[in-house]
């Protein structure tokens, strides 16, 4: 897992959002949902080498919101929790 700070640009602005995990490392052009649920497109991905953060973060995302008429923003039905989680074992 990646733990990574994602930060919003929006305009001029660079605005901190929040430390999330990858499982796999986003790479620029490529879509992600956000925990707030919303697409984001990855601008970039500025990785510190030979740095180790002891709150885990060595990586920042930087990213702007999708256009709203992306497909991106139309799960088409799907919903996460029953389509994309693995059912728990006993």
């Amino acid at each position: 897992m990646y733990k990574v700070m994602v930060v919003l640009h929006d305009g001029d602005d660079y605005i901190r959002m929040n430390k999330v995990y990858f499982e796999t490392m986003p790479v620029a052009g490529q879509y992600i949902i956000h925990s707030d649920g919303l697409a984001y497109i990855v601008e970039e991905v500025t990785t510190f080498a030979g740095y180790v953060s002891s709150k885990g973060a060595t990586t920042i995302l930087v990213v702007h919101q999708a256009p709203r008429d992306a497909a991106v923003n139309k799960l088409y039905g799907i919903d996460i929790e029953r389509d994309l989680d693995d059912p728990e074992s006993d």
